[in-house]
């Protein structure tokens, strides 16, 4: 097939692209570049079925493909609140641009969306029936509203249109390719304990996260896009699925494995709560292990022995860090 992914040069997407080519397709890439990386892509670039286009999905394009993964967005709390009605914008707009060409050349499309439909979640773990507690005026609000309403569209496009959707809620992904400053905090705390730095812990580190290996999301996201309506379910294969990790830390917990996993001493530097920052994240399962039989297999241990390794060769190539990726 020849298939769309927007948002192809950032972290998701251009693990994504790797492992659609490696399948046999053609992939088409957008990216702005906003938070995304052409050193994410290099590697592809002389492929002969990979195409690279440098394209805001805030505005309209014309193209011709069979499938759709709309990944365009900034995904970390430092991006997105950087300008936030262009946030709001590439969530909303881009989800419109997306399904209108998805509807006129029939293709099946596939939102990225984000655990953080969920807000401060009062049920725990969370269902995709669950509809969330988002503070809809808050500083994180750009992001998950605009989630939310691009979840809203593909619905509404499925239904009032026949396109063919799939919502795909991304729980906290990690591994290779993430930005040492997007201010998410796995890659926070292996930054700052390959240069030697205290750990930057917020409140008192009892707050939950759960974490999925990169690999395992891609597995996911591929087979939601290409699993057939399921017969014996009470939803549609256009319903929102969850696709993450169930196994949770607290923050603290967290900081003490990466902490073996660089060879350091862990040392905390404790901040303020960022405000509307949820105080526990973890999906519930369910619909994924029904509908794709999907579930992740990489452990925590040998995936961020990998994200380990990544981050210390970026920082090597960086001057001012070179001392302690060294003494690492």
């Amino acid at each position: 097939m020849r298939i769309l992914v927007t948002g192809g040069a950032g972290f998701l997407g251009s693990h994504l692209c790797e492992r659609l080519l490696r399948d046999g397709h053609e992939v088409l890439c957008l990216d702005n570049f906003f938070t995304g990386r052409r050193d994410n892509l290099v590697h592809l670039l002389d492929d002969p079925r990979f195409e690279l286009v440098r394209h805001d999905v805030t505005e309209p394009i014309l193209l011709e493909v069979d499938q759709v993964y709309n990944l365009a967005c900034p995904a970390s709390p430092v991006h997105y609140q950087y300008n936030p009605v262009k946030t709001v914008k590439t969530n909303v707009m881009g989800a419109i641009n997306m399904l209108g060409l998805a509807k006129r050349v029939r293709a099946r499309i596939l939102q990225a969306s984000t655990s953080e439909v969920y807000g401060d979640p009062q049920i725990h773990p969370q269902p995709e029936t669950y509809w969330g507690n988002v503070n809809s005026i808050g500083l994180r609000s750009c992001y998950d509203e605009g989630k939310r309403l691009a979840e809203t569209l593909m619905m509404d496009y499925q239904r009032q249109h026949n396109v063919d959707t799939r919502i795909i809620r991304i729980f906290n992904t990690y591994g290779p390719r993430m930005l040492e400053n997007d201010g998410r905090v796995i890659s926070n705390f292996i930054v700052q304990a390959l240069r030697g730095e205290e750990l930057t812990l917020y409140g008192d580190g009892s707050q939950t996260r759960s974490f999925c290996y990169v690999d395992d999301l891609i597995e996911g996201m591929v087979r939601l896009m290409n699993v057939a309506e399921p017969r014996a379910l009470s939803w549609s294969v256009h319903d929102p699925v969850n696709v993450g990790n169930s196994e949770a830390f607290t923050i603290r917990q967290l900081a003490n494995e990466i902490g073996r996993a660089v060879g350091a001493e862990v040392r905390i530097r404790h901040c303020p709560m960022p405000a509307d920052d949820p105080r526990q994240r973890c999906p519930d399962l369910t619909r994924a292990k029904q509908l794709m039989d999907w579930s992740p297999s990489i452990s925590f241990h040998d995936g961020i022995a990998k994200t380990v390794a990544y981050f210390a060769g970026r920082v090597e190539r960086q001057p001012q860090l070179a001392r302690m990726a060294q003494a690492v």
